[in-house]
């Protein structure tokens, strides 16, 4: 039997990238999976054909999850059609990339409602419609910026360094209530959101020469996490961000 035969999950920005790989990884194990995307509408019908391949059934939803009524909206189409969720994994991220000395007050509140305030409506809405008869299951999408200092990151680092402290927080009040949260935190990974660092050739290169593994993460590594953390096997691991990195961040 598949590890997750017959869940529902919920993966926000699952069109392409790493959701994409997770929402396929979720129905493999045999999960239905609700896709959500905000543009890319030919990848999320991509991504929901990959995942009826695998025998499973596809949603595709179009919402900004900045934006809590259209997170609200999007939950509503899910319980119509799912009936309830077992897992949530909040993919959906965005953000400027400046200097600090060049952002204003937009460029913070966007990327800080997109990457790490959402994860609080997406839980509340989450929690209404939880199978009552299993443990729930919220995995948080964040990345090594958190931690530290990437040129032109200050506004998205912050975000991520948010997000893993909802998650935190987040464990210690949903733990009671038979939900498991935590982050996984992706190292360096050659996905469509990377084209949009000034410096992306240079974070390719230089981060292959320091991972210890030889090769950089891939959005399937980050998948395989998300699968172990779905499982009975993760039982006891709560509020903690997982580094996936190939041992690049272990380095001084």
């Amino acid at each position: 039997m598949k590890v997750l035969e017959g869940k529902k999950a919920l993966v926000t920005g699952g069109s392409r990238g790493i959701g994409r790989a997770i929402a396929v990884r979720l129905a493999e194990a045999g999960a239905d999976v609700a896709i959500n995307y905000l543009r890319q509408n030919t990848r999320a019908l991509e991504t929901a054909k990959m995942i009826e391949e695998t025998g499973r059934r596809a949603l595709v939803l179009k919402a900004n999850v900045a934006e809590p009524s259209q997170v609200d909206g999007m939950f509503k189409i899910i319980r119509a059609e799912f009936g309830n969720l077992d897992i949530l994994v909040s993919n959906a991220a965005s953000g400027v990339l400046k200097p600090a000395l060049e952002l204003t007050m937009r460029h913070w509140h966007w990327t800080m409602d997109i990457n790490a305030a959402t994860l609080i409506p997406l839980t509340q809405n989450f929690y209404r419609i939880k199978n009552p008869d299993a443990t729930g299951i919220i995995i948080a999408v964040s990345s090594l910026g958190a931690v530290r200092a990437i040129p032109n990151y200050t506004a998205v680092g912050a975000s991520k360094a948010a997000l893993e402290s909802i998650v935190r927080h987040l464990a210690a009040e949903l733990a009671p209530k038979n939900i498991r949260i935590n982050a996984i935190s992706a190292g360096v990974v050659d996905t469509d959101a990377l084209k949009h660092f000034p410096n992306r050739e240079e974070l390719l290169s230089e981060s292959l020469k320091r991972t210890p593994a030889g090769r950089l993460t891939t959005p399937n590594d980050v998948a395989d996490v998300a699968i172990f953390l779905c499982s009975d096997l993760a039982s006891m691991i709560h509020g903690q961000t997982i580094i996936v990195d190939g041992g690049h961040s272990i380095l001084a």
